[in-house]
């Protein structure tokens, strides 16, 4: 019996749907002037050549490395209800020493 070899899915993500919104949190404060990387919340879809190429498209700068997180939702509970939040992707994303992004 054949093993079924799942195939690559054709879409293409623009830019602004890549990238959702920056993580301005402290210690992404904190990498952003150690390391010159920054945290973004990006598409569940997205893969990191997309992100790469958002980021460098959307703030013309130069990146360096991609790192990516999958995160798990937290359980949540309202009165008699439990639940969990959405599950969601967490990219953090290393700019060449010359380049910045200003969040403010």
């Amino acid at each position: 019996m054949p093993r079924h070899i799942p195939h690559k899915t054709t879409l293409e993500l623009e830019p602004h749907q890549v990238l959702l919104k920056p993580l301005v949190t402290e210690k992404g404060t904190d990498q952003s002037a150690k390391y010159n990387a920054y945290a973004f919340e990006v598409n569940k879809l997205a893969t990191k050549t997309d992100i790469r190429r958002a980021v460098e498209k959307l703030f013309d700068v130069k990146v360096e490395k991609v790192h990516i997180q999958n995160r798990k939702g937290k359980p949540r509970r309202t009165r008699m209800h439990y639940g969990y939040t959405n599950d969601w992707k967490k990219a953090i994303v290393t700019l060449n020493k010359e380049h910045t992004i200003e969040f403010f």
